[in-house]
């Protein structure tokens, strides 16, 4: 299997919390697969560049929501997908 770059993790990250609408910090560290400090390092960037914040429910549960910045960044980078494939790359 191909060794994901970049930005295919952080489209990854981004695309699991928006398919949730919330997720717990575990859990979306399962389903980035990645190590937890590789996890720690790709999410400390996503907060500190307010694509995601992170909150607390009612029982004061920490978890994750998509901030308008990366639900536009998920909405670009899927265009720019569509452009390379349209040009069979």
């Amino acid at each position: 299997m191909a060794k994901r770059e970049r930005l295919d993790i952080i489209r990854d990250i981004l695309g699991a919390i928006r398919e949730n609408r919330q997720i717990k910090p575990t859990r979306l560290l399962y389903a980035s697969n990645l190590s937890p400090q590789m996890f720690k390092n790709y999410v400390d960037e996503l907060l500190k560049k307010n694509f995601v914040k992170l909150e607390n429910d009612k029982k004061d549960k920490k978890f994750f929501v998509l901030t308008k910045k990366g639900n536009d960044f998920l909405h670009e980078y899927r265009v720019i997908e569509n452009f390379i494939e349209n040009f069979g790359l």
